[in-house]
């Protein structure tokens, strides 16, 4: 794809989070922390994956990719937006600007259709384990992940063509943390009309056709679950989906409340507070949420520290 801008602005200026003074330090204190706590969490968790033999199972295959993605997508936000805390200005090239928007898609679509296989994944351990060896094989694994990937990189291409299309004439002062579609689209001095109706048809698209399916696999599940007449049978459902359940509720939960805004008055920095927890605190958590709560990831923490202090 050519990246050529027909427009007068070669270069934006990204506002950041706050312009409050004193706001800022203790933001970049914690942004920082966030940042160092999802990069260790996350490459602790692939880690764990590759050097514990137990853990080469569909379920865990499927988490090394969710903590894959997590991983890189901290990388396109958070170094930028701890760069707005210390510079005066924290500029970014048009170039730059497209680039991180196509990660940011990337990321985003290829999650949401990873968290979708983890669902089916869920489904078939729960409600069909005599044929989960068969059903969940290695080459099913694999192609799940490669359509994800695949179906993750052709919507951002799609979305970062729109971007690329826009003139910027007068303003370049986006004002956020990073360059997003809304932001954009604001600055633009060409027609946008076409660019929100194909953003509204893709996002649309990823997020009822991902989330439709996971909850097409959850019905199916409790469905199967309240046929269980044993109590243990209820426990190890809820244990194979528990930490599933809590990751899909909080990247969907707050990213609906990011990019659906109600029909009140809506702040910008109510916009960005929720995006933070979007693009900085999920990423964090999803390592946290399956090592707490995971007793395979537990045993296979305990096996590599006793390895290492050996």
């Amino acid at each position: 794809m050519a990246m050529r801008n027909d427009s007068s602005v070669i270069e934006f200026i990204l506002m950041g989070l706050t312009e409050k003074p004193e706001l800022q330090p203790p933001l970049f204190f914690l942004l920082l922390v966030n940042y160092v706590v999802t990069v260790m969490g996350n490459l602790s968790l692939i880690n764990l994956i590759c050097l514990n033999s137990h853990l080469h199972t569909p379920m865990y295959f499927f988490l090394f990719n969710l903590s894959f993605i997590d991983l890189c997508y901290s990388f396109v936000f958070t170094p930028k937006m701890l760069m707005s805390f210390i510079s005066e200005r924290n500029i970014i090239s048009f170039a730059g600007c497209v680039t991180q928007l196509f990660f940011f898609c990337f990321f985003v679509n290829s999650e949401c259709y990873v968290l979708t296989a983890m669902a089916y994944d869920c489904y078939v351990a729960i409600c069909k384990p005599l044929l989960y060896t068969v059903t969940m094989s290695h080459r099913v694994c694999s192609l799940l992940m490669s359509g994800s990937y695949m179906m993750g990189f052709a919507g951002a291409m799609v979305l970062t063509g729109c971007m690329i299309r826009l003139s910027f004439c007068d303003s370049n002062i986006i004002n956020h943390y990073m360059c997003d579609f809304f932001p954009l689209l604001k600055l633009s001095c060409s027609g946008t009309y076409a660019n929100e109706l194909v953003v509204s048809i893709i996002v649309g698209t990823v997020v009822i056709v991902s989330s439709t399916l996971i909850i097409l696999s959850y019905a199916l599940i409790l469905f199967n679950v309240l046929h269980m007449s044993s109590s243990k049978d209820w426990s190890k459902a809820l244990s194979t989906c528990g930490s599933h359940i809590i990751t899909v509720g909080l990247f969907y939960g707050f990213g609906m409340l990011t990019h659906v805004k109600p029909s009140f008055a809506w702040s910008v920095d109510q916009g960005k507070s929720f995006s933070v927890f979007c693009t900085n605190v999920v990423p964090m958590l999803n390592p946290l949420i399956y090592g707490l709560r995971n007793k395979d990831v537990k045993l296979a923490l305990k096996k590599t520290l006793k390895r290492i202090t050996n």
